[in-house]
């Protein structure tokens, strides 16, 4: 009887060493993927970020610095960030050229103009085709006067109904984050923030008007800084999407 007791302790043991084993182990399978336990913030968000400018458009320019350059610089560290948080990003050129040297190399027009404004409708239909859940245009801003400064995010003001929400949530990361005393403002004149028809904001995120500026938009450490107070405000405005 002894025997047969000693027996199935043993049973018993191996057992609950077996179970516990196959606990331990389904744990650490599920703990190694992020979205068991913790759901990437951006998971299932597609985003089209649009670098301005490029190519024979360099925008506003302070000496040799060109704003496409610095545009696509911020965009590129934003890609990573908004990926980083589980986003899909769609970016509307990855090199110095404009969209359509990307897109569309063989195309030939007969201006200036004519080409900026076959740019523009692309990176119009990129939005359509893609059908993202926000538009987030990238640039850097320069006026004739030294003085004025700070990052700023513009919507529409008859564009998509969030975009004020989308341009409140960034604004807010930028001034927690980086040195700005300014607001989120509705403007009429742009024409891909009423194009595009989900949350579309254009992000300037600085002037190279302004020396001390400059040289901070220049700066690498700088630009990752500010595609990750961008990456924060999406993020910030997703989550009150969800509340």
């Amino acid at each position: 009887m002894s025997v047969w007791r000693t027996f199935r302790r043993r049973v018993w043991v191996l057992a609950f060493v077996l179970v516990a084993s196959a606990a331990v182990l389904a744990y650490e399978t599920f703990a190694s993927d992020r979205d068991f336990f913790l759901p990437e913030p951006l998971g299932g968000v597609k985003v089209v970020i649009d670098p301005g400018h490029g190519g024979p458009d360099g925008g506003a320019a302070s000496g040799e610095v060109v704003e496409s350059s610095i545009n696509l610089a911020i965009a590129q560290n934003l890609e990573k960030e908004l990926k980083k948080k589980g986003a899909t990003v769609i970016m509307t050129r990855t090199k110095e050229g404009d969209a359509l040297a990307e897109r569309n190399p063989g195309e030939n027009f007969p201006s200036i103009r004519a080409r900026k404004m076959a740019d523009l409708k692309l990176r119009e239909e990129i939005a359509l085709d893609e059908k993202p859940d926000m538009f987030l245009s990238v640039h850097v801003n320069a006026v004739p006067e030294e003085k004025w400064r700070g990052a700023q995010v513009f919507y529409h003001a008859e564009g998509h109904p969030d975009s004020e929400r989308l341009a409140k949530a960034v604004q807010a990361s930028f001034t927690e984050t980086i040195e700005t005393d300014r607001e989120a403002l509705a403007v009429r004149q742009v024409y891909l923030l009423k194009k595009v028809p989900t949350p579309a904001v254009l992000i300037e995120t600085g002037f190279i008007s302004n020396p001390e500026e400059k040289a901070l938009l220049t700066d690498k450490a700088y630009q990752k800084k500010v595609a990750a107070a961008i990456a924060d405000g999406v993020s910030a405005y997703m989550d009150e999407e969800l509340q």
